[in-house]
C-alpha cells in the first residue's frame, strides 16, 4: 500500500515505545534542515528560565529566610538542585537526541501498560497553557511602560495580543522568531549584567554610583548584618528553597526541540552546562547587586519589586517606566522561548497519534513550523487568560502549570536511577553522557521535596491562597493525570477489547522527509 493510501485510509492513533524499535544511538535530527545552534539553544534555556523571577523573588525569598546571608543559602540549593537537573536532561538529550522532552524521555522508560505513559502526558501537554501568567504579567508592564491605567480587562487584552503576536511570529516566520527570541535573550543579559555592575560599583564606592541620601542605605554586607534575623523556621525555610528552585526551572526547554538542533548531541552536551553557569552567575550578581544597594528593611517592608527599589535608589524615581520596559521585554523573551518549545512539545503528539487531528499537529506546513502544535498551545493560554479572574486563580494558575513538572522529572530522574539496574539491562542505555548516579539521586530526592512540600499544610502567616484551600492545584493537577488514564483505558483499552481488534503500527514518510506513526486497527477473527 502507498504511503499516500495509509495516509487517507488509516486513522492515527498513536505512536507507543512497545510498537517501534527503541534505538537510543542516532545522533541525527528527525528534522532534514535542522538550523538551531548552539546560541540559539543556549538562548531558549536562558530566556525560559529568566523571566519576571529575577525581578521579582529576591523581596519574597528575604521574606522567608529572614537574613541577607540566608537568602544566598537558599539560592545555592537552587543553583545546585537545577545543575543535577541539568545533568539528567544532558543524559536523556545525548541518549535520545529527539524532539519531545519528558514525553520522549518517559515513554522509553515506561513502556507497560502500553499506550498509558502517552496518554498521560498528552492530557497535561494539551490542557496546561504555558505562558497565561507570563502574558498578564507582560500585559501589566506593558500598560504601565505606554502609561495607561492597568484595568483587569487591559491587563488581559494586551495579554492576549502579546500571544497572538507570539503565534504568528513563531508559527508564520520561524526565523524571524528564533532571531528576536535570540535578541530578547542577548538584551536581557546584557541588561541584568548592567544591574550587577552598577550594584558592585555601588559595593565598592565608585563616584557617581553611590544610593541616593533619600533612601535608607544599606548595610547588609556588615558580618553582624548578614546573618540578623535569619528565620529557621522549617516552614517557611521549605517555602523559600521551594521558590529558589522554581526560579531555576526551565533547563529542559531545549530537549523539547532537539530535532531541529545541529548535531544535536554535542550541542546539548554544551549548551545546557553552559546556560546554567549563565544563569546561575547572573543570579548572584544580581542579588548582590540588590542588596548592595537596597536595605534590607526596604526589601521586606515595601510591596515594590526589588528591581524597582534598586533604580529608585541609584537613579532616581523616575527611572521607574523604565524598569517596566525592561521587565516586559524580559517576560516577552520568556514567552517566545516557551511557546517555541511547546509548540513543538504538540507536534511530537501529534506524531504519536495520540490525539485527534494528529496529522495537522504533526505537520511542519505552511511555513515550515509546527503551526498548529503552535495554535493549539496559544488558544489554550488564551482561555486561561480570559478565564482566570483576579486574586487567589493568579496565582492557582502559576502553581497549576508548576506542579505536574515536579511530577514528571520524578518520574524521569527516578526512571534514570531504574535503567541503570539489572533489570533494565536489556534496554542498553548507554549514552554518550552520563550523569553521576549521586547528582541523579539528589535530582531524585529534590522533587521528592517538590512533590510533598504541597501537600503539607502550611504553617499560619505562610498561606499560599487567601480563600482555596492550599491543596487546590495539586488535585487539579493530578486530576489532569486522571483524564489521562481514562482516555487510554476507554480508547486502548476498553474499546479494542470490546471490539475485537488490535493496534498495529506503520511509519509514515512523508513529502518533506518527516516521519510519523499511524495506528491500524486490525481486526482479530481475520489473523
Amino acid at each position: 500500500m502507498s504511503q499516500a493510501s495509509v495516509l487517507q485510509e488509516t486513522e492515527p492513533l498513536l505512536q507507543h515505545p512497545e510498537l517501534r524499535a527503541y534505538s537510543n544511538e542516532s545522533t541525527t535530527p528527525d528534522t532534514p534542515d535542522a538550523e538551531t545552534g548552539l546560541p540559539s539553544v543556549i538562548s531558549l534555556i536562558f530566556n525560559r528560565i529568566i523571566g519576571t523571577g529575577v525581578f521579582a523573588a529576591p523581596s519574597v525569598i528575604l521574606r522567608s529566610s529572614g537574613s541577607v546571608g540566608l537568602t544566598f543559602v537558599m539560592w545555592i540549593i537552587g543553583a545546585l538542585v537545577s545543575a543535577a537537573g541539568t545533568a539528567v536532561y544532558v543524559e536523556f538529550g545525548t541518549g535520545l537526541p529527539r524532539s519531545g522532552g519528558e514525553k520522549t524521555y518517559l515513554e522509553y522508560i515506561y513502556r507497560r501498560p502500553a499506550f498509558l505513559m502517552s496518554c498521560i502526558y498528552a492530557s497535561y501537554g494539551i490542557l496546561l497553557g504555558q505562558v497565561p501568567a507570563a502574558s498578564i504579567a507582560f500585559g501589566g508592564y506593558a500598560l504601565h511602560a505606554l502609561g495607561y491605567e492597568q484595568t483587569a480587562a487591559n491587563v488581559r487584552t494586551v495579554a492576549c495580543v502579546c500571544i497572538i503576536v507570539c503565534l504568528v511570529v513563531h508559527g508564520v516566520f520561524p526565523t524571524v522568531g528564533i532571531t528576536l527570541q535570540d535578541t530578547l535573550g542577548m538584551f536581557k543579559l546584557v541588561v541584568l549584567l548592567l544591574i550587577s555592575a552598577s550594584g558592585l560599583f555601588s559595593l565598592v564606592g565608585i563616584p557617581g554610583f553611590s544610593v541616593g541620601e533619600a533612601y535608607s542605605q544599606p548595610h547588609n554586607f556588615e558580618w553582624t548584618t548578614f546573618w540578623e534575623g535569619s528565620n529557621m523556621n522549617a516552614n517557611a525555610f521549605t517555602n523559600g528553597v521551594y521558590l529558589v528552585i522554581w526560579s531555576f526551572i526551565g533547563y529542559s526547554n531545549a530537549n523539547y526541540a532537539l530535532s531541529e538542533v545541529r548535531n544535536p548531541v554535542q550541542t546539548i552536551k554544551r549548551a545546557g552546562p553552559l546556560a546554567m553557569l549563565l544563569v546561575t552567575i547572573v543570579y548572584v550578581l544580581v542579588n548582590i547587586a540588590y542588596y548592595a544597594v537596597v536595605s534590607k528593611g526596604d526589601i521586606l517592608e515595601s510591596g515594590t519589586i526589588a528591581a524597582a527599589l534598586f533604580f529608585r535608589n541609584l537613579f532616581g524615581p523616575a527611572t521607574e517606566r523604565v524598569l517596566s520596559v525592561v521587565i516586559g521585554l524580559s517576560i516577552l523573551g520568556n514567552i517566545l522561548a516557551v511557546l517555541f518549545s511547546q509548540g513543538r512539545v504538540n507536534q511530537e503528539l501529534g506524531r504519536e497519534g495520540i490525539l485527534p487531528c494528529s496529522q495537522l499537529l504533526a505537520s511542519n506546513g505552511p511555513f515550515d513550523a509546527p503551526l498548529f502544535g503552535l495554535f493549539i498551545q496559544s488558544l489554550v493560554s488564551i482561555l486561561m487568560v480570559l478565564l482566570t479572574p483576579a486574586g487567589d486563580a493568579y496565582t492557582f494558575v502559576v502553581n497549576f502549570t508548576s506542579y505536574p513538572l515536579a511530577l514528571f522529572n520524578l518520574l524521569i530522574s527516578g526512571g534514570l536511577l531504574l535503567l541503570y539496574t539489572r533489570p533494565y539491562k536489556s534496554y542498553n542505555w548507554n549514552p554518550p553522557f552520563r550523569a553521576p548516579k549521586y547528582v541523579v539521586t539528589f535530582f531524585f530526592l529534590s522533587n521528592v521535596f517538590l512533590v510533598v512540600v504541597p501537600i503539607i499544610p502550611p504553617s499560619n502567616g505562610f498561606e499560599i491562597y487567601e480563600h482555596l484551600p492550599y491543596y487546590s492545584h495539586v488535585v487539579m493537577s493530578l486530576a489532569i493525570g486522571v483524564a489521562g488514564v481514562l482516555y487510554w483505558f476507554f480508547c486502548f483499552d476498553y474499546l479494542p477489547r470490546k471490539s475485537g481488534y488490535r493496534l498495529q503500527q506503520d511509519t509514515i514518510t512523508e513529502a518533506n522527509g518527516r516521519t510519523r506513526q499511524v495506528i491500524r486497527r486490525m481486526p482479530i477473527h481475520l489473523e
